[in-house]
């Protein structure tokens, strides 16, 4: 027990001192891997202190990856980088340039004595559910990417409340959680609307939207615009044998589905920017010289990053839409 001081009146709670106790004892190296620690119930005892207040101080420690628990037996070193503060879960759903920019943005605003362990879902309920169900109580922070899937707010209502950061898209079962997030339905509307005067020239708008990855919200933000402003359109799932037709302009969500409809283009002998158009959706920097330049509609990933970054250092709760805009470019 002599690895573990609590004093009265220091105006320090008891929790936080057992945590510092055993960070010191680590740093001296009177605890080193593998170490038991007192049991809660003899440090209850030795201090006259609730179950609740010792386990808090464990369970924090077993957060940051600095012990562990084997039920029935007891907590255990883990880990002796005890400089480590924070240790988030970071759940993407796949990686892509957007996301390796949102995760680069994140790590280089967080800050220091931060481990940040990331993981990918890949559009899979099971595997959503599964990662989630073998993190619980092993971070401070979880950082989770729900994209559109279905059934799995029950896995996420098992993660302490106050440690969820919802990222990218949000719905209304999740509005309990703090969030960064995109309003896809009003960026694309507002997107389409700041290029209306160049739009004016096409005769017909067609998003390709295979529904799949794809938020709804884009879907509906198109179908909102066109019906506003009488614009004939058309909204196809995949683009493969199709014949582009002059006066058409398409809305592009897939970089896959974009360089099909360049190179079909390309055969047709079409001029993009003048007999068709293309915007395409999220911006990278391939966009500005493929074609003689992509318009595209897009969220400020790198800006997504860090407000994510804020989020964490300062405990911010609230839910923070994400800025777009349509970034001009000779497709359209």
């Amino acid at each position: 027990m002599n690895i573990i001081s609590i004093q009265n009146n220091i105006g320090l709670p008891k929790y936080k001192q057992i945590i510092l106790s055993i960070e010191k004892a680590i740093e001296d190296e009177k605890l080193v891997k593998g170490d038991r620690l007192p049991s809660v119930n003899k440090v209850c005892l030795a201090f006259s202190l609730s179950r609740d207040t010792v386990l808090l101080g464990y369970e924090e420690l077993k957060k940051r990856g600095i012990i562990y628990a084997i039920p029935g037996k007891g907590y255990y070193v883990k880990s002796v980088e005890i400089t480590i503060k924070q240790k988030i879960f970071l759940l993407f759903d796949e990686l892509n340039i957007f996301k390796e920019d949102i995760y680069n943005s994140f790590l280089n605003n967080i800050g220091k004595n931060v481990q940040v362990d990331i993981y990918f879902h890949h559009f899979n309920n099971v595997v959503f559910q599964k990662l989630i169900n073998d993190s619980i109580g092993n971070y401070t922070k979880y950082i989770l990417m729900p994209t559109n899937l279905k059934d799995i707010v029950g896995s996420i209502k098992t993660l302490p409340v106050g440690d969820v950061i919802i990222l990218d898209q949000t719905n209304a079962d999740l509005k309990s959680y703090p969030a960064i997030y995109q309003n896809h339905q009003k960026d694309i509307f507002e997107g389409l609307e700041k290029g209306k005067e160049r739009l004016a020239k096409y005769e017909k708008l067609i998003l390709i939207f295979p529904g799949f990855r794809e938020p709804i919200g884009m879907k509906m933000g198109f179908e909102d615009f066109c019906t506003a402003h009488n614009f004939e359109s058309e909204i196809i799932a995949e683009f493969t044998n199709r014949k582009i037709n002059a006066g058409d302009l398409y809305i592009i969500p897939n970089d896959r589905d974009l360089v099909r409809v360049i190179e079909s283009a390309r055969d047709q002998n079409l001029k993009l920017g003048t007999d068709f158009g293309i915007i395409s959706y999220n911006e990278t920097p391939l966009k500005k010289v493929v074609a003689n330049g992509i318009t595209t509609i897009s969220t400020h990933f790198e800006a997504m990053g860090k407000i994510l970054a804020e989020m964490v250092l300062k405990g911010k709760k609230e839910q923070i839409e994400n800025k777009s805009s349509l970034i001009m470019r000779n497709s359209l």
